[in-house]
């Protein structure tokens, strides 16, 4: 048979609580003379309390930073820029994102490919990317390869 829990019973969580400290009790507390407030100045003074984001008289660093002006787009895409004459180049089947970033051809901070016109293509190359120029989806599919939208 289990036991009933009382209010009595009730402790708060191990190490959730510790003791207040208690100042200006003397020397040997450990918080006495100064009670922990530094020597003179405005700190030491009663009734003092600094406003949120003062810096005790330095140009605090939210009036040092400049003005945002314009709309800030959030969630931009960064797109890594190919073109169709640097497929030719790569010497791969298959070109998708992943396998330029393995190589070392684009950025790592690229989250999608998107492939431009220019140049021109005498291989048959599969490409997955998230966006095709007119131009360059024509060269890859006249030179026998495919455009794959991802």
């Amino acid at each position: 048979m289990t036991e009933m829990i009382t209010l009595e019973d009730l402790r708060p969580a191990e190490g959730s609580t510790k003791k207040s400290k208690r100042v200006g009790r003397g020397r040997s507390s450990g918080h006495g003379k100064t009670s922990c407030r530094g020597h003179n100045g405005e700190g030491q003074r009663s009734g003092s309390s600094a406003k949120r984001g003062f810096e005790g008289g330095q140009m605090p660093g939210y009036r040092q930073m400049p003005k945002l002006k314009g709309f800030q787009v959030i969630n931009k895409v960064e797109y890594a820029e190919i073109n169709v004459s640097d497929l030719a180049k790569f010497g791969m089947k298959e070109v998708c994102l992943c396998c330029l970033k393995e190589a070392g051809k684009v950025r790592n901070s690229a989250q999608a490919l998107r492939v431009l016109g220019n140049g021109e293509l005498d291989s048959a190359v599969t490409v997955k990317a998230a966006h095709f120029t007119a131009s360059a989806k024509e060269k890859i599919e006249k030179a026998g390869g495919k455009a794959e939208l991802v």
